[in-house]
């Protein structure tokens, strides 16, 4: 046996790791697939200025980035881009959504959507603390 440590991306390892995950959950849960989600505005100019960016898979959306320009922040296209999403989501059969955050990023936000702490990674220096959030649809 071999083991390498690497900090390029080798996207072969990547998905090999994902499919041998892939194969296990189907052991367990049957087979699913996990289907990209992504709600995104522009500008007249044709320049993004939001957006939140995630997957669906086994009936949950998980939020991987949500992110509007301090041109628009205030502005509600948070909410906009968020509630498009997740319309999106119950559409596909989504029961629940998950993110986490930096405390000083958006865990209000997400609280303010309906969205639960359901846990936290604190002091971790100089690191700030982590924020787990969870929303059940149903």
């Amino acid at each position: 046996m071999k083991i390498e440590v690497t900090s390029d991306h080798n996207a072969e390892l990547f998905d090999a790791l994902v499919d041998g995950v892939r194969q296990f959950n189907a052991q367990h849960m049957g087979d699913e697939t996990s289907k990209p989600l992504m709600v995104c505005a522009k500008d007249k100019q044709g320049r993004v200025v939001g957006g939140v960016a995630g997957r669906t898979i086994y009936r949950q959306f998980l939020i991987e980035v949500l992110w509007v320009s301090e041109s628009c922040r205030g502005t509600g296209l948070g909410r906009t881009l968020m509630v498009q999403a997740e319309e999106e989501a119950r559409r596909r059969g989504c029961i629940a959504a998950q993110v986490d955050t930096l405390q000083f990023q958006a865990p209000d936000f997400y609280q303010k959507l309906g969205f639960e702490v359901i846990g936290q990674v604190t002091d971790v220096p100089p690191s700030p603390d982590r924020v787990f959030l969870f929303k059940r649809y149903v």
